[in-house]
């Protein structure tokens, strides 16, 4: 039942992006041509002309969606995720757009129709079709997301999750789902085998019985979904639970024990015949890669140039606070813990480390001179790794690098650290737009750091670049 109306909400969800698509490429040509909004110096093309196009943007638009993963079916999804999806997408089919009109007038279109332009779309019109679409695609998703909020809300259309296992991993997992009550969970309760006066029960939640009886409970609790966050020694009890579960027609999600165990994404490989299980697979290989280094040589370029002129003033500015270069060389580990010379503005005096050797800086560096703790409130001492960037050391996105000192310290001490250098090392990351950057806790940045490395995509990408820019001028504290 649940997986049909799925297919129904993705049906509806389909429908509606190729009707909208279409209807803000109508409005793309009447901004242009019939409102006269900018002034058309080489003539009105016919609206049927147009028209005739219509069916191809009805299946660009969906095509370009589906490949963004828009019609995955997910409530944890959040409205930014929805926006930058809906963006990306939306430039995906312009792309489809402008290349399909152009192959098919190159090969398809008479001579004599190519004359008067057939089949022709106006660079402005795809760029009104661009920003429309993005409107559109969003408002839809976030009228329906409403919708169901209400309806969750309400009370209506809740899915019954039991967990499995209702130790500690099993505890994080409740905490989740009752801080997240817009997502339309509705927690029944644990099943465990360990019935001790430590897991009887958790936050007015019961356990509802063993994992033996996991299957009869499924079904009189009337499950949706079930999530197993069982602890490593108790896994082998884990293949005839999901076994019973599945054949009540349940959903399956195993949490895997994160508080002894991190590993990135997993993948299954092929070993001359041999199913082989790489743990640490990283998304970013291949086309990913060549699509990141792309959108870092054109975003550190654009930034360089950007900054030419105030980067002047800043220099002036620091050679007037103390003596010295500009300037800051200093020793980073990045990609595969390869080492590189990071570039930065100097904000502190040349001997600040003669004495103390490497330090840990703080959020009020007393070590730092004026314009230097003033440039570190705005990162504004990080500009000069866009040159990084574009000599292919660093990325714009990724875990920040860390000087080798104190990477031999973390190897040894933080579970998974050496994880993080899979992937180049950025200016920003998902760690430092949720918080936790300078002296934080190092176990959370590296929780974040692998959530985005298994998570890599060019829309996550973005997102971290504009909330970098957004929590530049409005700081976000520690998401837990």
């Amino acid at each position: 039942m649940v997986k049909r109306y799925n297919r129904l909400l993705i049906a509806l969800h389909v429908g509606a992006d190729a009707v909208l698509g279409m209807l803000a490429f109508v409005l793309a040509y009447v901004l242009r041509f019939e409102l006269g909004v900018i002034p058309a110096t080489k003539g009105q093309p016919p609206f049927e002309q147009y028209l005739n196009i219509l069916p191809f943007i009805a299946l660009i638009v969906p095509l370009a969606f589906h490949l963004q993963g828009l019609y995955r079916m997910r409530r944890g999804r959040s409205r930014i995720d929805d926006f930058f999806n809906v963006l990306v997408g939306s430039i995906i089919a312009v792309v489809f757009g402008i290349v399909g009109t152009l192959y098919f007038q190159a090969y398809y279109v008479p001579d004599e129709l190519k004359d008067v332009g057939a089949y022709e779309v106006s660079q402005l019109v795809w760029a009104l079709f661009l920003g429309l679409n993005i409107i559109f695609g969003y408002v839809s998703r976030k009228l329906v997301r409403e919708w169901f909020e209400r309806r969750w809300a309400s009370g209506v259309g809740l899915r019954r999750i039991l967990v499995a296992g209702a130790g500690e991993l099993g505890r994080l997992v409740a905490d989740k789902i009752l801080e997240h009550r817009e997502l339309g969970y509705q927690l029944v309760g644990f099943i465990d085998d360990r019935t001790n006066a430590d897991t009887i029960g958790y936050r007015g939640l019961p356990v509802l019985g063993t994992l033996a009886e996991g299957a009869e409970i499924v079904v009189r609790e009337h499950v949706d979904h079930l999530y197993v966050a069982l602890p490593l020694e108790e896994h082998i009890k884990m293949l005839d639970l999901v076994e019973a579960a599945g054949r009540e027609g349940v959903d399956v999600k195993i949490v895997p024990d994160l508080l002894q165990f991190i590993a990135l994404r997993a993948r299954l490989e092929d070993l001359d015949g041999i199913p082989v299980i790489n743990l640490n697979d990283v998304p970013l290989q291949g086309l990913n890669a060549f699509l990141k280094r792309g959108l870092d040589i054109v975003v550190s370029f654009v930034a360089l140039a950007v900054m030419a002129v105030p980067g002047l003033v800043i220099a002036w500015l620091i050679k007037r606070s103390s003596p010295g270069p500009i300037f800051y060389t200093q020793e980073r580990m990045g990609l595969d813990g390869k080492q590189f010379l990071v570039h930065k503005f100097r904000t502190m005096p040349l001997d600040a480390e003669d004495s103390s050797g490497p330090v840990w800086a703080s959020e009020d560096d007393p070590r730092a001179t004026p314009v230097g703790r003033w440039l570190r409130n705005h990162d504004l001492d990080e500009w000069p790794q866009f040159w990084n960037v574009l000599m292919g050391e660093m990325s714009i996105v990724g875990p920040r690098p860390e000087r080798p000192y104190f990477v031999e310290q973390f190897k040894h001490r933080i579970p998974q650290y050496m994880l993080r250098h899979k992937v180049k090392a950025g200016i920003t990351g998902w760690a430092q737009v949720n918080g936790w950057r300078g002296n934080t806790s190092l176990e959370k940045r590296i929780e974040y750091d692998l959530y985005y490395i298994e998570n890599w995509s060019v829309s996550l990408d973005i997102k971290i670049m504009w909330l970098t820019l957004v929590r530049g001028l409005f700081p976000a504290r520690p998401a837990a």
